[in-house]
């Protein structure tokens, strides 16, 4: 990996875990917090999305319809935390399969729930 000047070996090109650790600041398999705040702020975006068509453009948004985009959509932003996650923790000793796994199973009955009884 290039990194800007001033960082790495003179010439090299090549960057040490350290030089980018100085470069960004701050080592990114400590942000498991912060991703998992941005999943459920993403999620929670989501769902204030197809409320707006719940409750605001019933003509224009059918229930259904929007219960199938909150259900996808949803689907698709646990697969994107989760690999966010992973790939951020590979290659150290941290595990966070059970602040994962307890997050999504959570958005995940939640979500069922507000397909359930939202918008009949």
């Amino acid at each position: 990996m290039t990194l800007p000047k001033g960082f790495g070996s003179a010439g090299g090109g090549g960057g040490t875990s350290a030089d980018v650790e100085r470069m960004i600041g701050r080592r990114v398999e400590n942000m498991t917090g912060m991703i998992t705040i941005s999943y459920i702020a993403a999620w929670l975006a989501t769902f204030g999305g197809t409320a707006a068509g719940y409750f605001y453009y019933p003509w224009a948004y059918p229930t259904n319809s929007g219960h199938y985009a909150f259900i996808v959509l949803t689907i698709i932003e646990s697969i994107g935390y989760i690999f966010c996650v992973k790939v951020m923790e590979e290659g150290t000793r941290k595990n966070s399969n059970g602040i994962v796994g307890g997050v999504v199973a959570a958005v995940a009955v939640i979500t069922v729930l507000i397909s359930l009884y939202v918008g009949f």
